[in-house]
């Protein structure tokens, strides 16, 4: 399970679907969780001593570990990528490449910058390849379509 107690997480779905909130405890066994503040159920209770009160007390059920995505500190709900730094395996972020572990966030944000700038590189070299081919290919369009034009107006010329 990618979900750890301490983790900002939302609904993705059912009746609480866009409702955020702080893991309380993970299920790992039964594959679910328990969130602040969601899925609140009203539980009758009765007094079992003289001192105690009965009544309605609302509290937090669990909810399928799967209705729910991570969110990041970059404010988004993320899946979770996991990566090998220090020796130790580290949840990521897929969309920003942060870690999600704090002890782990700052070797994480360096490895990401480095990634990013190579992979900007990398885009900008294909770009300009595929520009100069476009360009020759309208080069060689225009020419292909006058010579059908020329050759079609002497087609007819001589059909007269």
């Amino acid at each position: 399970m990618n979900i750890k107690k301490g983790d900002t997480v939302v609904v993705i779905t059912g009746k609480d679907k866009g409702k955020s909130g702080k893991v309380l405890e993970v299920l790992i066994k039964q594959n679910r969780v328990i969130i602040d503040g969601v899925n609140i159920v009203s539980r009758h209770t009765k007094p079992k001593s003289a001192q105690e009160k009965g009544g309605i007390v609302k509290k937090p059920a669990p909810i399928d570990a799967s209705n729910v995505m991570v969110m990041c500190s970059c404010g988004k709900a993320t899946r979770v990528a996991h990566k090998i730094i220090d020796g130790k395996k580290v949840r990521v972020c897929k969309v920003c490449g942060m870690s999600l572990d704090k002890e782990h966030a700052k070797a994480v944000k360096k490895d990401a910058k480095k990634s990013a700038k190579a992979a900007k590189a990398d885009e900008v070299a294909p770009k300009e390849k595929k520009a100069s081919a476009k360009a020759s290919e309208k080069k060689t369009s225009k020419a292909t379509s006058t010579k059908k034009s020329t050759t079609a107006k002497t087609v007819k010329k001589t059909e007269e």
